[in-house]
């Protein structure tokens, strides 16, 4: 059995956390392979009780409380597709295959699992597991409805108008990271405050 390294975990889900750094040698694969099989069998977007990665989910703002849920999404693996044309090209300029989404699967898993639940907003999603034709992400909703998360000062902001439609608005941790707004200073001067906008 693999042991994991020696790094600084003051907690549970420091241990957690790490176990999934290094997931294709900890017990994370054992569970994996058997989580496939359930989850390949189960619909494309369930409700789960508790989050599969509990560091993960906390990080990103998820609190067992009223008001939060967690939702799994499943989406396909790999590149577009384009329909084969007609006209003379050699194969390899005919574009077919290979062609890179502009948006990531997490953010279409976002999406679906938003239009799935209309009521609720988006705070974010993380990734659990793939296998050989779909990534599986998780992703936490939000009711801003709900009394608790009104009366909570860590969370209430998202009651705010400003935030509804989060996901399809590029909003999430996700959603910025696919809009070029981790880079700052040199080489990212068009990204703000949208690409379209520097056109």
């Amino acid at each position: 059995m693999y042991k994991l390294p020696k790094k600084k975990a003051a907690n549970m889900y420091g241990y957690v956390k790490n176990a999934w750094k290094e997931r294709k040698r900890t017990y994370i694969r054992e569970i994996q392979w058997a989580r496939m099989i359930q989850w390949r069998r189960e619909g494309a977007i369930v409700r789960v009780e508790h989050p599969t990665r509990i560091d993960r989910a906390r990080e990103l703002g998820y609190r067992a409380k009223q008001g939060f849920i967690v939702v799994r999404a499943r989406v396909r693996r790999g590149n577009l597709q384009r329909h084969r044309i007609t006209g003379g090209r050699r194969p390899k300029r005919r574009g077919l295959k290979r062609i890179p989404m502009r948006k990531s699967t997490q953010r279409i898993a976002e999406e679906r699992v938003a239009r799935k639940y209309p009521n609720m907003e988006v705070l974010n999603s993380y990734y659990v597991g793939e296998d050989g034709k779909h990534h599986y992400y998780e992703v936490i909703l939000v009711d801003p409805h709900h009394p608790a998360i009104k009366n909570d000062p860590k969370i209430n902001w998202i009651t705010n108008r400003k935030h509804k439609g989060r996901a399809f608005r590029g909003l999430t941790s996700a959603g910025k990271k696919g809009r070029g707004l981790r880079k700052k200073g040199i080489g990212a001067e068009k990204s703000r405050p949208s690409r379209r906008a520097n056109l």
